[in-house]
């Protein structure tokens, strides 16, 4: 059995950590055409097949709220960044699709985002240990167990 102190000192830490890093990507983050916020809901949305979503299930990718969503889908909607139609299989939901002008800016963002996190991330850590954290939170989010 796990020591309960020793649990909760890694969640404090793991939590921590993330909350600097996350401080420090939104200080250098490199757009002014669009927000982290913005930015983490059309990442989600390029890596769907045909870069489409149900809105209900975009929500599950993001850590925001569903009227959070729903009001940052409709500001990318307006700008030209996504497409949204109602769903054909569920008439009350909507499909969120990435267009491709959103695909284009989310691309020129991303390669500089990807050097501020390289950056963050990468010097912090060496390979091995950065694989190790990768096999390690994907145990954690997909709640797996040792049992």
């Amino acid at each position: 059995m796990v020591d309960r102190a020793v649990a909760v000192s890694a969640w404090e830490s793991l939590f921590r950590a993330q909350v600097a890093i996350m401080r420090s990507l939104a200080e250098d983050f490199p757009s002014r055409e669009i927000s982290m916020n913005e930015y983490d809901v059309m990442f989600n949305l390029s890596r769907q097949p045909n870069r489409s979503i149900r809105l209900r299930d975009l929500n599950k990718h993001v850590l925001l709220t569903q009227p959070s969503v729903s009001r940052l889908v409709d500001r990318l909607t307006s700008r030209g960044y996504l497409h949204k139609h109602p769903d054909p299989d569920d008439g009350r939901g909507a499909i969120v699709e990435l267009t491709d002008s959103g695909y284009a800016l989310f691309r020129r963002v991303a390669v500089d985002h990807m050097v501020s996190i390289t950056d963050r991330v990468g010097d912090s850590l060496s390979t091995d240990e950065l694989e190790q954290l990768t096999a390690l939170c994907d145990r954690l989010r997909l709640g797996e167990t040792t049992k």
